[in-house]
Protein backbone atom coordinates (compact mmCIF):
# COMPACT_ATOMS: atom_id res chain seq x y z
CA UNK A 1 0.00 0.00 0.00
CA UNK A 2 0.97 3.47 -0.98
CA UNK A 3 -0.05 6.92 1.14
CA UNK A 4 1.49 10.04 -0.45
CA UNK A 5 1.09 13.15 1.47
CA UNK A 6 0.26 16.63 0.09
CA UNK A 7 2.47 18.31 -2.23
CA UNK A 8 3.24 21.10 0.99
CA UNK A 9 5.53 18.42 1.90
CA UNK A 10 8.88 19.75 3.43
CA UNK A 11 12.33 17.86 3.17
CA UNK A 12 12.08 14.02 3.70
CA UNK A 13 14.45 11.92 5.90
CA UNK A 14 14.83 8.56 5.21
CA UNK A 15 15.09 5.82 8.18
CA UNK A 16 18.64 3.58 7.05
CA UNK A 17 17.97 1.55 10.05
CA UNK A 18 14.37 -0.22 8.19
CA UNK A 19 14.89 -3.93 9.05
CA UNK A 20 14.97 -6.04 5.52
CA UNK A 21 14.40 -9.19 7.23
CA UNK A 22 11.16 -8.67 9.12
CA UNK A 23 8.53 -10.26 7.56
CA UNK A 24 7.11 -6.94 6.73
CA UNK A 25 9.82 -4.51 6.79
CA UNK A 26 8.50 -0.92 6.86
CA UNK A 27 10.37 2.44 4.70
CA UNK A 28 8.91 5.49 6.80
CA UNK A 29 9.81 8.69 4.98
CA UNK A 30 9.12 11.84 7.44
CA UNK A 31 8.24 15.34 6.81
CA UNK A 32 9.11 18.20 9.56
CA UNK A 33 6.96 17.66 12.80
CA UNK A 34 5.64 21.06 12.26
CA UNK A 35 3.62 19.77 9.33
CA UNK A 36 2.76 16.37 11.03
CA UNK A 37 2.22 15.27 7.25
CA UNK A 38 4.06 11.57 6.61
CA UNK A 39 4.85 9.16 3.65
CA UNK A 40 4.60 5.73 4.53
CA UNK A 41 5.58 2.95 1.29
CA UNK A 42 4.89 -0.01 2.78
CA UNK A 43 6.07 -3.58 1.03
CA UNK A 44 6.23 -7.34 1.39
CA UNK A 45 8.31 -9.97 0.40
CA UNK A 46 5.70 -11.98 -0.72
CA UNK A 47 5.03 -9.92 -3.74
CA UNK A 48 2.03 -8.33 -2.69
CA UNK A 49 3.67 -4.38 -2.68
CA UNK A 50 6.08 -3.15 -4.79
CA UNK A 51 8.18 -5.14 -7.15
CA UNK A 52 11.62 -5.27 -6.16
CA UNK A 53 12.91 -2.97 -8.97
CA UNK A 54 10.39 -0.58 -8.25
CA UNK A 55 11.90 -0.10 -4.73
CA UNK A 56 15.19 0.10 -5.98
CA UNK A 57 14.01 3.51 -8.07
CA UNK A 58 12.46 4.48 -5.69
CA UNK A 59 14.85 4.57 -2.54
CA UNK A 60 18.01 5.71 -5.36
CA UNK A 61 15.24 8.44 -5.74
CA UNK A 62 15.92 9.77 -2.29
CA UNK A 63 19.44 8.94 -1.89
CA UNK A 64 19.65 5.65 -0.62
CA UNK A 65 22.48 3.54 -1.94
CA UNK A 66 20.74 0.35 -2.55
CA UNK A 67 24.18 -1.43 -4.17
CA UNK A 68 25.62 -1.65 -0.82
CA UNK A 69 22.50 -3.24 0.67
CA UNK A 70 22.55 -6.92 1.01
CA UNK A 71 18.66 -7.36 0.32
CA UNK A 72 19.39 -5.90 -3.19
CA UNK A 73 23.03 -7.39 -3.68
CA UNK A 74 22.76 -10.27 -6.45
CA UNK A 75 26.24 -11.15 -5.22
CA UNK A 76 25.45 -11.38 -1.30
CA UNK A 77 25.96 -14.59 0.47
CA UNK A 78 22.60 -14.00 1.67
CA UNK A 79 21.30 -13.82 -2.02
CA UNK A 80 23.72 -16.87 -3.05
CA UNK A 81 22.58 -18.94 -0.04
CA UNK A 82 19.14 -18.40 -0.92
CA UNK A 83 19.37 -19.56 -4.71
CA UNK A 84 20.83 -22.22 -3.30
CA UNK A 85 17.87 -23.10 -1.76
CA UNK A 86 15.41 -22.49 -4.18
CA UNK A 87 17.33 -24.82 -6.67
CA UNK A 88 17.57 -27.86 -4.40
CA UNK A 89 14.28 -27.28 -4.49
CA UNK A 90 13.38 -26.44 -7.61
CA UNK A 91 15.55 -29.71 -8.83
CA UNK A 92 15.30 -33.50 -8.36
CA UNK A 93 18.28 -34.70 -6.42
CA UNK A 94 19.13 -37.69 -8.55
CA UNK A 95 21.73 -39.74 -6.69
CA UNK A 96 23.93 -42.45 -8.35
CA UNK A 97 23.23 -46.14 -7.82
CA UNK A 98 25.46 -47.41 -4.97
CA UNK A 99 27.85 -49.84 -6.68
CA UNK A 100 27.20 -53.87 -6.23
CA UNK A 101 29.89 -54.77 -4.50
CA UNK A 102 31.72 -57.78 -6.46
CA UNK A 103 30.80 -61.28 -5.30
CA UNK A 104 33.28 -63.06 -3.54
CA UNK A 105 35.03 -65.68 -5.33
CA UNK A 106 34.46 -69.19 -5.18
CA UNK A 107 35.52 -72.58 -5.41
CA UNK A 108 34.74 -76.21 -6.33
CA UNK A 109 36.23 -79.46 -6.81
CA UNK A 110 34.98 -80.98 -10.00
CA UNK A 111 39.07 -82.07 -11.59
CA UNK A 112 41.31 -85.15 -10.34
CA UNK A 113 44.70 -86.19 -10.91
CA UNK A 114 44.40 -88.74 -13.60
CA UNK A 115 47.27 -91.07 -12.88
CA UNK A 116 50.51 -91.48 -10.77
CA UNK A 117 50.90 -91.79 -7.09
CA UNK A 118 48.25 -88.96 -6.57
CA UNK A 119 46.27 -90.64 -8.86
CA UNK A 120 41.97 -89.53 -8.48
CA UNK A 121 42.84 -86.82 -5.98
CA UNK A 122 40.06 -84.16 -6.47
CA UNK A 123 41.13 -80.74 -7.33
CA UNK A 124 40.07 -76.97 -6.93
CA UNK A 125 39.00 -74.99 -9.32
CA UNK A 126 37.47 -71.58 -9.48
CA UNK A 127 33.76 -71.24 -10.29
CA UNK A 128 32.93 -69.36 -13.24
CA UNK A 129 35.76 -68.21 -15.97
CA UNK A 130 38.16 -66.73 -14.26
CA UNK A 131 40.12 -70.21 -15.09
CA UNK A 132 40.20 -72.26 -17.91
CA UNK A 133 41.93 -76.04 -16.70
CA UNK A 134 42.96 -77.90 -19.67
CA UNK A 135 40.44 -81.01 -19.96
CA UNK A 136 41.16 -83.65 -18.47
CA UNK A 137 40.58 -85.96 -21.97
CA UNK A 138 42.78 -83.31 -23.13
CA UNK A 139 45.27 -83.89 -20.57
CA UNK A 140 44.87 -87.65 -20.43
CA UNK A 141 46.14 -87.69 -23.89
CA UNK A 142 49.24 -84.86 -23.77
CA UNK A 143 50.55 -87.17 -20.95
CA UNK A 144 50.46 -90.10 -23.20
CA UNK A 145 51.64 -89.09 -26.06
CA UNK A 146 54.66 -87.30 -23.76
CA UNK A 147 55.43 -90.83 -21.58
CA UNK A 148 55.19 -92.75 -25.43
CA UNK A 149 57.80 -90.45 -26.65
CA UNK A 150 59.69 -90.25 -23.91
CA UNK A 151 60.30 -94.10 -24.30
CA UNK A 152 58.35 -94.86 -21.21
CA UNK A 153 54.47 -95.52 -21.36
CA UNK A 154 53.84 -96.28 -17.91
CA UNK A 155 55.58 -92.94 -16.17
CA UNK A 156 57.44 -89.24 -17.47
CA UNK A 157 60.84 -89.36 -17.65
CA UNK A 158 62.49 -87.74 -14.34
CA UNK A 159 62.59 -83.92 -14.87
CA UNK A 160 61.98 -80.22 -14.51
CA UNK A 161 58.70 -78.75 -15.51
CA UNK A 162 57.32 -75.38 -16.28
CA UNK A 163 54.04 -75.08 -15.67
CA UNK A 164 53.36 -71.56 -17.97
CA UNK A 165 49.53 -69.99 -16.94
CA UNK A 166 49.14 -72.28 -14.47
CA UNK A 167 45.84 -71.43 -12.58
CA UNK A 168 44.61 -74.06 -10.75
CA UNK A 169 48.28 -76.35 -11.24
CA UNK A 170 46.26 -79.46 -12.77
CA UNK A 171 49.09 -79.83 -15.36
CA UNK A 172 52.16 -79.58 -12.82
CA UNK A 173 50.67 -81.76 -10.23
CA UNK A 174 49.83 -84.67 -12.92
CA UNK A 175 53.57 -84.13 -14.01
CA UNK A 176 54.80 -84.43 -10.28
CA UNK A 177 52.46 -87.49 -10.14
CA UNK A 178 53.73 -89.48 -12.81
CA UNK A 179 57.52 -89.22 -12.04
CA UNK A 180 58.61 -85.47 -12.37
CA UNK A 181 61.37 -84.16 -9.92
CA UNK A 182 60.23 -80.32 -9.76
CA UNK A 183 57.90 -78.42 -10.72
CA UNK A 184 57.78 -74.33 -11.44
CA UNK A 185 54.21 -72.52 -11.23
CA UNK A 186 53.91 -69.09 -13.43
CA UNK A 187 50.59 -67.65 -12.53
CA UNK A 188 50.08 -63.96 -11.91
CA UNK A 189 46.57 -64.13 -10.14
CA UNK A 190 47.64 -64.14 -6.13
CA UNK A 191 44.11 -65.27 -5.67
CA UNK A 192 44.60 -68.30 -7.21
CA UNK A 193 47.48 -68.91 -6.32
CA UNK A 194 46.50 -68.35 -2.38
CA UNK A 195 43.12 -69.98 -2.57
CA UNK A 196 43.15 -72.94 -5.18
CA UNK A 197 47.06 -73.71 -6.44
CA UNK A 198 48.58 -73.82 -3.36
CA UNK A 199 45.88 -76.01 -1.45
CA UNK A 200 45.65 -78.46 -4.42
CA UNK A 201 49.65 -78.99 -3.89
CA UNK A 202 48.99 -79.33 -0.20
CA UNK A 203 46.05 -81.74 -0.98
CA UNK A 204 48.51 -83.69 -3.02
CA UNK A 205 51.58 -83.68 -1.28
CA UNK A 206 53.61 -81.81 -3.86
CA UNK A 207 53.87 -78.90 -2.11
CA UNK A 208 57.82 -79.34 -0.97
CA UNK A 209 58.84 -80.13 -4.62
CA UNK A 210 57.16 -76.95 -5.89
CA UNK A 211 58.29 -73.63 -6.84
CA UNK A 212 55.27 -71.07 -7.49
CA UNK A 213 55.95 -67.66 -9.21
CA UNK A 214 53.01 -65.05 -8.84
CA UNK A 215 54.08 -63.08 -11.90
CA UNK A 216 53.00 -62.96 -15.57
CA UNK A 217 54.37 -64.93 -17.87
CA UNK A 218 56.08 -62.09 -20.33
CA UNK A 219 57.79 -60.92 -17.01
CA UNK A 220 58.98 -64.47 -16.18
CA UNK A 221 60.38 -64.68 -19.20
CA UNK A 222 62.62 -61.33 -18.85
CA UNK A 223 64.07 -62.14 -15.45
CA UNK A 224 64.32 -66.09 -15.97
CA UNK A 225 67.54 -66.14 -14.98
CA UNK A 226 66.57 -64.22 -11.59
CA UNK A 227 63.94 -66.88 -10.81
CA UNK A 228 65.02 -70.08 -12.28
CA UNK A 229 68.63 -69.79 -12.96
CA UNK A 230 70.11 -70.97 -15.87
CA UNK A 231 69.55 -74.15 -17.42
CA UNK A 232 66.63 -75.62 -19.73
CA UNK A 233 63.58 -77.50 -18.69
CA UNK A 234 62.64 -80.92 -19.68
CA UNK A 235 59.42 -79.87 -19.92
CA UNK A 236 57.17 -76.91 -20.57
CA UNK A 237 53.34 -76.53 -20.84
CA UNK A 238 51.79 -73.82 -22.48
CA UNK A 239 47.69 -73.33 -21.75
CA UNK A 240 46.91 -69.68 -21.64
CA UNK A 241 43.50 -67.93 -21.79
CA UNK A 242 42.90 -68.00 -25.40
CA UNK A 243 41.72 -64.84 -26.35
CA UNK A 244 44.44 -62.68 -23.92
CA UNK A 245 47.94 -64.41 -26.17
CA UNK A 246 49.26 -64.15 -29.41
CA UNK A 247 50.36 -67.38 -29.61
CA UNK A 248 52.53 -66.37 -32.42
CA UNK A 249 55.22 -63.77 -30.26
CA UNK A 250 54.89 -66.29 -27.59
CA UNK A 251 55.93 -69.22 -29.12
CA UNK A 252 58.21 -67.17 -30.24
CA UNK A 253 59.12 -66.03 -27.11
CA UNK A 254 59.51 -69.33 -26.02
CA UNK A 255 62.03 -70.57 -28.31
CA UNK A 256 64.06 -68.01 -28.26
CA UNK A 257 64.65 -68.72 -24.53
CA UNK A 258 67.65 -70.52 -22.60
CA UNK A 259 64.46 -72.65 -20.66
CA UNK A 260 64.05 -74.40 -24.03
CA UNK A 261 66.69 -77.02 -24.78
CA UNK A 262 67.41 -79.56 -27.47
CA UNK A 263 65.73 -82.33 -25.34
CA UNK A 264 63.17 -80.42 -24.49
CA UNK A 265 59.26 -81.16 -24.53
CA UNK A 266 56.43 -78.57 -25.19
CA UNK A 267 52.49 -78.94 -24.71
CA UNK A 268 51.03 -76.33 -26.08
CA UNK A 269 46.98 -76.02 -26.26
CA UNK A 270 45.52 -73.92 -28.69
CA UNK A 271 42.17 -72.75 -29.78
CA UNK A 272 40.97 -72.98 -33.87
CA UNK A 273 41.74 -70.48 -36.98
CA UNK A 274 44.94 -70.49 -34.86
CA UNK A 275 48.53 -71.07 -36.52
CA UNK A 276 50.58 -72.84 -35.11
CA UNK A 277 54.39 -74.18 -37.04
CA UNK A 278 56.13 -77.12 -37.33
CA UNK A 279 58.84 -76.56 -35.32
CA UNK A 280 60.13 -74.31 -32.36
CA UNK A 281 63.58 -73.82 -32.34
CA UNK A 282 65.46 -77.01 -32.95
CA UNK A 283 62.41 -79.06 -31.70
CA UNK A 284 59.99 -80.44 -34.19
CA UNK A 285 56.44 -81.24 -33.90
CA UNK A 286 55.94 -84.83 -32.86
CA UNK A 287 51.61 -84.51 -32.74
CA UNK A 288 48.88 -82.05 -33.22
CA UNK A 289 45.66 -83.33 -31.92
CA UNK A 290 41.75 -81.68 -32.11
CA UNK A 291 39.13 -82.26 -29.24
CA UNK A 292 36.41 -80.30 -30.50
CA UNK A 293 37.44 -76.41 -30.46
CA UNK A 294 40.67 -77.46 -28.50
CA UNK A 295 44.00 -78.07 -30.43
CA UNK A 296 46.73 -79.65 -28.53
CA UNK A 297 50.06 -79.41 -30.23
CA UNK A 298 53.58 -80.86 -28.93
CA UNK A 299 56.63 -80.86 -29.95
CA UNK A 300 59.90 -82.60 -29.01
CA UNK A 301 63.30 -83.25 -30.08
CA UNK A 302 64.04 -85.37 -33.55
CA UNK A 303 64.62 -89.19 -31.90
CA UNK A 304 61.27 -88.64 -29.94
CA UNK A 305 59.31 -89.38 -33.25
CA UNK A 306 61.03 -92.36 -33.42
CA UNK A 307 60.34 -93.82 -30.16
CA UNK A 308 56.56 -92.77 -30.24
CA UNK A 309 56.72 -94.90 -33.48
Amino acid sequence: MVVLCPPSLSSLLLNTKTDFGSPFPLLNFSSTPTNRSSLFISYSKSGNGLASEDKKILLEKYGYDVDADEYFSPSSPKSKRRNGQLKKRGEKQVQDPPEDPKPSRTTHKLLQVLGGTARRVKLLSPKGMDVRPMMEVVKGAAFDILQAAGGCPAALRPGRWLDLYSGTGSVGIEALSRGCSEVHFVEMDPWVVSDVLRPNLEETGFLDTSVIHTVCVEKFFERAEQFVGIGPFDYISVTPPYTQVDYGVLMRQISESNLVGENTFIVVEYPLKTDMLDSCGSLVKITDRRFGRTLLAIYGPTWSQKKRK
